[in-house]
This record gives C-alpha cells, sequence and structure tokens, in this order.
C-alpha cells in the first residue's frame, strides 16, 4: 500500500484519492531500508532471507506521520473534561486556571526524567497503533527552564526509542500567571529562543494564534525571530475563530497551519496561492465538539491536506492515527485514500522527512506496519473501534508491544 517509486512530493487535490497499491506482492528489506518489492511472481531467485513475515490476507501500510502532538506532558485532564460535558467552553476552563497554565503547573513540578519516563507510556501507545514518526512541541513550560526541559525530553525520546521525533518549540502557547502579554514576549524573544538556538533542541517554532492567546502581528513578531535564530514556523490557526493565523502563517512562510476549523473563502484562496500545507487535527474537532476543518472543500479546492492527531492532554487526548483516519473520512467526507495519504506522504512533506518516509519507495526507511486480515483499505476507517495493526516494523526491526526497541 502506498508503492511509489518516486515519492518526495506533496499531492494535492484530486492526486490525493490515487493510492498505488501491489496484489501479492513481496518486499524486500536490508539494513533498514527499503530494498526491493514487485509482484510475487518476480521475486528474484536465490533471495536467502534471514527473517520472512508472511501477510497473506493483510495490508502492508508505510508507517502514519503525526506532524502535529504535544505527546510531553505531566498528566492528563480528565477533571476537565467532565466540565466540557457539563458545558464549559475552552475559554471558560482556562479562565478558571485550566487548560494550558494547568498543564504548565504539573510539568514544572517534575524532573526531566520523570517527565521522560510518563512520556514512554505514549510512546509505545502511537508505535503500537503505526506512527513511525512523530512532531512534538514544548509549550507546558512557559518558562524558560522548563520550555527547555521538554524540548531535551523530545529530543531523547528521539534518541532512545525508534520513533523519528522532529521538534517544535511553542513558547507561544499561553500567557502565564504573573506576567503581561508584552512581557512574555519579551522573554520568549530575548531568552527563550536564543536559548532554544543555543541548545539546537528546536526545528521549528509555533505560536497559537488565537482570540485571547496570540494575535497575528504578536505572531509575525515572534515568528520572525525564530526564523532569525534558524527555526522554520509552523502555527496553529484559526482554531475557535478566523484568527487571521492562516494569514500570518502565509505572510511568513510557515511550512504548516494548523487546526483550520474556522476558515473561509479568503484562507483557502491565500493558501492556493502558497507553498504553506494545511494540517487538519480532527481528533481535537471531535473532543471539543467543533466543526471539523473543511477538508473535502480543501481538497476539491486543489489543496495538498495533512492529517494529525494534535495528541494532548486537554483538546485531544489520543494519538491513534487509524482513528484519525477514521474521524476525517466520517466527519469530513474524504475517501480513505485520501486520509490515508494525507497521514502518510503529505504528512511526511510536512515535517520535511518525503525522502525518507511516507510511502514504500525503495531507499526509504523501512517504517511499516502490517494488518490483520481485512478486505480492503477501507476497512481501516470503516471498523474504526478495532485493534487492526498487527505487527510493526521501524528502521527496518520488528517492535514488540512491550518495549520499543531503541536506536543503534
Amino acid at each position: 500500500m502506498q508503492v511509489r517509486s518516486d515519492a518526495t512530493s506533496v499531492l494535492k487535490g484530486g492526486a490525493m484519492s490515487q493510492l498505488p497499491q501491489l496484489q501479492d506482492a513481496y518486499l524486500l528489506i536490508s539494513s533498514g531500508r527499503i530494498q526491493d518489492y514487485g509482484p510475487m511472481a518476480h521475486l528474484p531467485e536465490g533471495i536467502q532471507f534471514k527473517h520472512h513475515i508472511p501477510a497473506q490476507g493483510r495490508f502492508v501500510f508505510p508507517s502514519f506521520i503525526d506532524s502535529h502532538t504535544h505527546l510531553v506532558f505531566a498528566a492528563p485532564r480528565e477533571e476537565e473534561f467532565v466540565m466540557k460535558i457539563k458545558g464549559a467552553t475552552y475559554a471558560e476552563i482556562a479562565a478558571k486556571g485550566g487548560g494550558i497554565l494547568n498543564s504548565a503547573r504539573k510539568l514544572q513540578q517534575l524532573s526531566e526524567d520523570e517527565l521522560f519516563e510518563r512520556t514512554l507510556p505514549r510512546v509505545r501507545e502511537i508505535i503500537r497503533t503505526g506512527t513511525g514518526a512523530v512532531e512534538i512541541k514544548s509549550g507546558y513550560g512557559l518558562t524558560t527552564k522548563d520550555e527547555l526541559k521538554m524540548l531535551r525530553v523530545a529530543r531523547r525520546i528521539g534518541r532512545e526509542t525508534p520513533l523519528t521525533v522532529k521538534t517544535t518549540f511553542l513558547g507561544a502557547h499561553a500567557v502565564p500567571n504573573g506576567y503581561s502579554k508584552s512581557d512574555y514576549i519579551d522573554l520568549i524573544i530575548k531568552d527563550m529562543i536564543p536559548a532554544v538556538a543555543e541548545e539546537k533542541l528546536a526545528d521549528y517554532i509555533d505560536v497559537f494564534c488565537e482570540e485571547g492567546f496570540f494575535t497575528p502581528e504578536e505572531t509575525e513578531r515572534i515568528v520572525e525571530e525564530g526564523k532569525r535564530f534558524g527555526l522554520k514556523p509552523r502555527l496553529h490557526a484559526n482554531q475557535l475563530a478566523r484568527s487571521g493565523g492562516v494569514q500570518a502563517g502565509v505572510k511568513t512562510g510557515a511550512l504548516t497551519v494548523d487546526h483550520l476549523e474556522n476558515i473561509g473563502e479568503e484562507e483557502i484562496e491565500l493558501l492556493q496561492k502558497s507553498n504553506t500545507l494545511p494540517v487538519a487535527l480532527p481528533g481535537a474537532a471531535f473532543f471539543l465538539r467543533l466543526p471539523q476543518a473543511p477538508g473535502r472543500k480543501m481538497i476539491d479546492a486543489g489543496l495538498p491536506l495533512v492529517l494529525a492527531s494534535d495528541y494532548n492532554p486537554g483538546s485531544s487526548p489520543s494519538g491513534n492515527m487509524p482513528l484519525i483516519i477514521a474521524l476525517a473520512c466520517i466527519q469530513m467526507r474524504i475517501t480513505p485514500e485520501e486520509a490515508i495519504n494525507a497521514a502518510t506522504l503529505n504528512a511526511a512533506c510536512a515535517l520535511e522527512l518525503q525522502h525518507d518516509l511516507g510511502s514504500i519507495t525503495r531507499g526509504k526507511v523501512a517504517n511499516l506496519f502490517i494488518t490483520t486480515p481485512m478486505p480492503s483499505v477501507a476497512y481501516l476507517p470503516y471498523a474504526f473501534g478495532s485493534s487492526l495493526v498487527e505487527t510493526v516494523m521501524l528502521n527496518g526491526k520488528i517492535i514488540a508491544d512491550e518495549q520499543p526497541a531503541p536506536k543503534k
């Protein structure tokens, strides 16, 4: 599945409906990379297998790439989940000391080692459900020391587990208590960004460009300073309102704008004229009972849609990418083929990993999973409550459920 001889470019519009596959095929892996594939009838003679994995009746997929997560956090926030059920809004919970500031208080109390150990079960969880590469943001520290702590943990996950990890500095997630917004922005610009860059802890910079958080003008100021230190922008945009986040993203040359539950024709037209990728996060919209991003409309407009989980303790407490694909199909009315492309090759482009990941292509890293027996590709989102990932391979090695093997 997702077999492409040359797959390093993003898929746009109608091209997203094409998902190449081979039936009754072989796949050869050597030194952690895909060596060859083809119909079984063309399997080269004399091949000596060190390991052979039969997959009759099953599908072999490239691993999912989750390009937007907050995977490093101290504790869940199920008490706020109950508040939401009783009718409290995201803004009301934040005003009562919940939300991002709640997570920040809990995280600030932990050591780096404690935070790493608390994150490992979530790493194992997303690996088991087919994810092989992930973006991890900071943003629950809100002090220089704690933002650096989060990013060190994220980098450590990339070193000590088989996941491929990209990191994003999101100091501009909320304004902590005791600061005016202008003073906190000064801290981000003058202290946090240089410290992150000095330790080379982040690949990207992000801002929560949203009503009640950071304005487009503030976003541009923070992002431009990050760019000066080599951090590429990717932005939270248009989740709760038409915040101007898409405009700020396009203006600053952001790699992605993420959320997009509230966009109109103006934003879609801007994205059509840019290289900025739209990222939809259907798990967050589902959990917060928000309208979904108009995925069908964006694809029909020729845009290269990306899907990600937004795994975080407050608004999307799941990194299960098969579920994200199902939500996108059911609630955005995009096809299974479009959703899988959005979560593999397009997601690889969103993290600049398309030369190594995102498809079954000769020379790419052997990050794969094998499903349980299933009748068709459409069964993956159709059976949204079933565990359909049977075997996981990352970097050419089978990953046991109990403990992901570290990188060598």
